[in-house]
């Protein structure tokens, strides 16, 4: 009986088709490579350059949604290390429960605070006069406090009694704690994607609908607002959703005892689970350097020799040298204030 039991936590726990995790592996190393140094960078100038504690209130939430990202790559290598050596998790109790812990609330903080990003926008764009609402945004600081603290409570059911391989429902009879270890973490796996999904979307099509009939102000940047809002959403989509789909076939399969076709969505799932990652590169991207304003002051600090030509591109005949000194002195205004 012992012998079976190891041999099921063990076909649970490896990763039969090695080549393919391997690839998996490479993946979240190069995910890692790339957005740790961006995630740094823009990091940086919100807390030296921008010193966000004193700007807008967006800046804040911006902020931490960067400092998620960053404890959420903290993970990658790790889990890349036991994918290369054809682990799924850890062996080691410990260590698989400090990963999902982290897993767990840092992911959850980084679809918090996109949601209260576009909530904030939402407020901004469809309902500018609500000022009850704008004025408890303004307390920023403290929503963004609450968000952590009120994440910590959820990542209790990977912190409980011992699971096999950290996978829920994976055992023969099972104790009544761990039925509701299991069940109580895969509801906040799902619902913490879930509910933000569909708040971001009735906030993103709201918002869209608002700008498409403003008349008054450049076109250009209300084109660029929706095209920003609309991103936002599909890159949600694009990251999220496939992972959360993968994760009901693989629990409908697992509870319903089909091994063959649990293997298939166990690779599946963890598949698409790495490629929810790269959200960690996209969010600072689609976010922060989406910006003007941001991009200026990006530039400005890590490639001046970008900005500079620039600049040299842009003179012509009839750009005078007083309009020339008004860009340069714009710039430097960015650099100093930071946002609006």
């Amino acid at each position: 009986m012992q012998i079976m039991e190891d041999d099921h936590q063990s076909n649970n726990c490896t990763a039969e088709n090695l080549p393919l995790y391997k690839f998996y592996a490479s993946v979240m190393i190069m995910e890692f490579t790339l957005a740790l140094p961006l995630n740094l960078s823009v990091l940086y100038l919100f807390i030296f350059k921008l010193k966000f504690w004193k700007s807008n209130t967006n800046n804040i939430f911006l902020f931490n949604l960067v400092l998620a990202d960053v404890l959420l790559l903290i993970c990658l290598p790790v889990k890349a290390y036991h994918f290369l050596n054809g682990n799924r998790r850890s062996t080691a109790g410990g260590t698989c429960k400090a990963m999902l812990f982290m897993l767990f609330l840092n992911r959850g903080a980084s679809i918090a605070f996109l949601t209260v990003i576009s909530v904030d926008r939402y407020f901004n764009v469809v309902h500018p006069g609500k000022k009850n609402f704008a004025k408890a945004l303004k307390k920023s600081p403290h929503i963004s406090f609450l968000i952590w603290l009120l994440l910590l409570p959820l990542t209790i059911p990977t912190m409980l009694k011992s699971f096999e391989c950290c996978n829920s429902y994976g055992r023969k009879d099972d104790t009544l704690v761990e039925d509701v270890t299991d069940t109580l973490r895969e509801v906040v796996f799902f619902t913490q994607i879930l509910i933000p999904f569909f708040v971001l979307v009735y906030c993103t099509v709201r918002i869209v609908n608002r700008l498409k009939k403003k008349t008054v102000g450049d076109s250009t940047k209300l084109r660029r607002a929706v095209f920003l809002v609309t991103s936002v959403m599909l890159v949600f989509s694009f990251c999220f959703l496939p992972c959360t789909i993968a994760r009901m076939v693989l629990l409908i399969f697992r509870i319903k005892d089909l091994q063959n076709a649990e293997n298939i969505a166990v690779q599946l799932y963890d598949g698409l689970m790495v490629l929810s990652y790269m959200d960690c590169l996209v969010d600072p991207i689609v976010y922060c350097l989406s910006s003007t304003k941001f991009k200026s002051l990006y530039l400005t600090t890590y490639c001046p020799s970008l900005l500079s030509k620039d600049a040299e591109t842009a003179e012509s005949p009839n750009l005078t040298g007083n309009n020339l000194n008004r860009k340069c002195k714009n710039n430097a205004l960015y650099t100093e204030k930071g946002l609006p």
